[in-house]
């Protein structure tokens, strides 16, 4: 598969390196060491797919070109396009083209996030009570000094999304009664601190994102009926651990399975992966996810953004 990497930052840089001799060339408007500064400067017939790592003000002009043409695309989280009706008017015409729209979320393939979800998935958990979840980093200063990312809801669809696509990696279909109980930007213009929770659902859910975290962190909890599960930081941040601990009946220590991790960050070759098989087996799109993160983050986004103003 042919790909061409529009949007040279952080991101086009890594999936530039990880698309290999995919790689045809690059696009980006400012950076003179992209081959094109626009994806219809593209000759057509010589790409198969795009990997778009662009902001989100122009992912549907270029998401829409793609399809348009006849084009896979891989657009970096998360997909904003306006209403629902561009989400269900996309995906109608992504399967008439065969071609696939997939949003990139690659912590579904952290290693110990898919140990989570099969866990989840066996039962032997039980009844599973609550997940809370939190991702810290500390970029701050460099949103605060970005014109383009330091707007809107700030952290949320930044982190959130993560967060949130991973509650719907691990449980599936989930209700979208998620409400902002925390809202801070205390070193932004955006919100820069937000704590979100479903009460309404099983399990409850909590998220907690900051861009205050001074080293990265990133930390999972989840109680239920027989046992607790645990991770503990990412792949990509040093050694990344995962506890599963046994309930004792009535009361007592239990016995616990622990399994830490010091690699390289696997995800972004896996998901690269992943995206050429969906292109190979011409998979149809599926933007059902998409639309329902599309949902929540608009309205937590307002949500946040009103509790700053009401401060």
């Amino acid at each position: 598969m042919r790909v061409v990497v529009a949007g040279l930052g952080v991101q086009g840089y890594k999936r530039r390196k990880f698309a290999a001799a995919d790689f045809v060339c690059s696009v980006d408007p400012v950076n003179p060491e992209a081959n094109y500064r626009s994806l219809t400067d593209v000759p057509l017939g010589d790409y198969d797919a795009v990997l778009a790592c662009i902001p989100d003000a122009p992912k549907k002009q270029i998401v829409n070109f793609c399809v348009d043409n006849g084009k896979h695309v891989l657009v970096e989280k998360p997909l904003w396009l306006g209403d629902e009706a561009d989400f269900i008017d996309l995906e109608k015409r992504a399967r008439q083209n065969g071609v696939t729209v997939y949003t990139a979320y690659n912590h579904r393939f952290e290693p110990h996030f898919i140990r989570m979800r099969d866990l989840i998935a066996s039962g032997e958990l039980g009844r599973i009570y609550s997940c809370r979840m939190f991702y810290g980093n500390g970029t701050a200063r460099l949103v605060r000094d970005s014109a383009w990312r330091d707007e809107g809801a700030g952290v949320l669809p930044d982190l959130g999304s993560h967060l949130l696509d991973t509650c719907h990696f691990w449980f599936g279909k989930i209700d979208a009664d998620f409400a902002v109980t925390s809202a801070h930007n205390y070193e932004n213009r955006a919100p820069d601190h937000v704590i979100a929770a479903n009460e309404k659902m099983h399990p409850r859910i909590e998220l907690e994102m900051t861009l205050l975290m001074w080293r990265n962190h990133f930390t999972c909890d989840i109680l239920a009926e027989k046992g607790t599960a645990h991770i503990s930081s990412l792949c990509k941040w040093g050694p990344t651990t995962f506890t599963h601990r046994r309930r004792v009946l009535p009361s007592g220590r239990p016995p616990e399975d622990v399994e830490t991790l010091t690699q390289d960050d696997p995800t972004w070759a896996a998901e690269y992966m992943h995206f050429k098989a969906l292109c190979r087996r011409g998979e149809k799109t599926d933007l059902s996810c998409d639309l329902w993160l599309h949902r929540v983050l608009a309205r937590l986004g307002t949500e946040a953004v009103g509790k700053l103003q009401a401060n």
